[in-house]
């Protein structure tokens, strides 16, 4: 059932909402949260789409939040409220309300959204596209006991990345950093079976990606060893390397849905970790809605932080290049000196005396050679 209300107010989507329950025979309220998505109209039908599939694992209410602004100073004092209710079989297994707010009404989007809350049941603000700088002091963010945004939708992911961090507050969250929780149970898995300690690792993906720079603060994090990010082609993380004494674990993922993971002694061994849609990071983050210490840790260690590391770990091994060069020198010299003593003995070269042998004439023997110190002082 759809029912589209215009120039109306909260109370009357209230009644709306209990009068179309009655109309469809579910009068009882059977939601276990309010989810409020905050976007534009460009996105919100994906928003919706995704928080639809969504709600058949975690039945609820979903308020959508698009705010008209209009740069005409006349629009802007017409404020009004329009709704669209959706109910039944339109919402999946919940409630739908599609707010939009215009004129001034827009800035003040928490006093519409408030009487529209499921009572005595948690509430979530989700962002889909770009987010304000700090969500947890954000009006409608104020309301809710979790905020999700998504750093992959900013301009900028790697800034994005430093402001959440600075702005966090518990309750927050990122998608990005949902993208990589199938890496994370894989790596930590693979540790667990190999009794080795890790002295670096190296993150490969796609550029612009935050999930890349989240996994890799994450690794640099636990582990408390320099992580490099590297690039590639993508799709989305391809490659995490962990270097140890006793070899290279490699979880490697070049297509977005099948993976190899690659552990030293055990033969290689393909694993599941395809690229999941957005409804499924969805339903993931609504399943706990207690702070997560983890995030917040990884996200805290700091892009900066990661690069600077990574920085240091490309001139140590440079150095270490450079310090192995005399010895690769040294096995030039020798290999010349053994090429310039075959010479003196091939068919057709010449003799220790210097003189010129015939093709076909096998050279004399060299007496107490003089070619034999030469070598050796060649080759020191």
């Amino acid at each position: 059932m759809k029912i589209d209300l215009t120039e109306t107010t909260s109370s009357k989507i209230n009644a709306a909402l209990v009068q179309a329950r009655r109309d469809i025979g579910t009068p009882a309220i059977g939601m276990v949260l309010t989810l409020v998505i905050v976007t534009d109209e460009e996105n919100a039908y994906d928003a919706l789409k995704s928080a639809k599939d969504a709600s058949h694992e975690h039945p609820s209410r979903i308020i959508v939040v698009i705010k008209r602004a209009t740069r005409s100073p006349r629009n802007r004092r017409d404020t009004r409220l329009d709704a669209e209710l959706r109910v039944g079989a339109d919402s999946g297994t919940g409630e739908t309300v599609v707010l939009r707010l215009h004129g001034e009404l827009t800035g003040h989007a928490q006093s519409v959204v408030l009487p529209l809350l499921l009572p005595d049941a948690p509430v979530v603000v989700w962002w889909p596209d770009s987010a304000p700088s700090d969500v947890a002091g954000d009006p409608l963010g104020a309301l809710a006991q979790r905020r999700i945004v998504d750093t992959y939708a900013a301009e900028d992911p790697y800034a994005e990345l430093a402001a959440r961090a600075g702005t966090y507050a518990p309750g927050d969250t990122d998608l990005s950093w949902t993208r990589i929780t199938p890496w994370r149970s894989m790596l930590a898995a693979a540790l667990d079976q190999q009794t080795v300690t890790v002295t670096g690792a190296t993150v490969e993906g796609e550029d612009d990606n935050p999930s890349c720079e989240l996994l890799a603060m994450w690794l640099a994090d636990r582990l408390d060893v320099p992580v490099r990010r590297t690039r590639s082609t993508g799709p989305g993380l391809t490659a995490v390397r962990l270097e140890s004494a006793g070899g290279t674990i490699v979880l490697d993922r070049a297509d977005g849905s099948l993976a190899t993971l690659c552990m030293p002694g055990q033969p290689d061994r393909a694993v599941a970790l395809k690229r999941r849609d957005t409804a499924e990071l969805l339903a993931e983050e609504l399943r706990r809605l207690d702070p997560d210490n983890t995030f917040e840790s990884s996200l805290k260690f700091g892009v900066e932080r990661l690069e600077a590391q990574g920085a240091a770990a490309d001139r140590s091994a440079q150095g270490a290049g450079a310090a192995d060069a005399p010895a690769d020198v040294a096995d030039t010299a020798d290999t010349a000196a053994g090429a310039v003593e075959a010479e003196a003995t091939e068919p057709g070269g010449t003799e220790a005396g210097g003189e010129p042998v015939p093709a076909g004439k096998a050279a004399p023997k060299a007496g107490p050679s003089k070619k034999a110190p030469a070598k050796k002082a060649v080759a020191s």
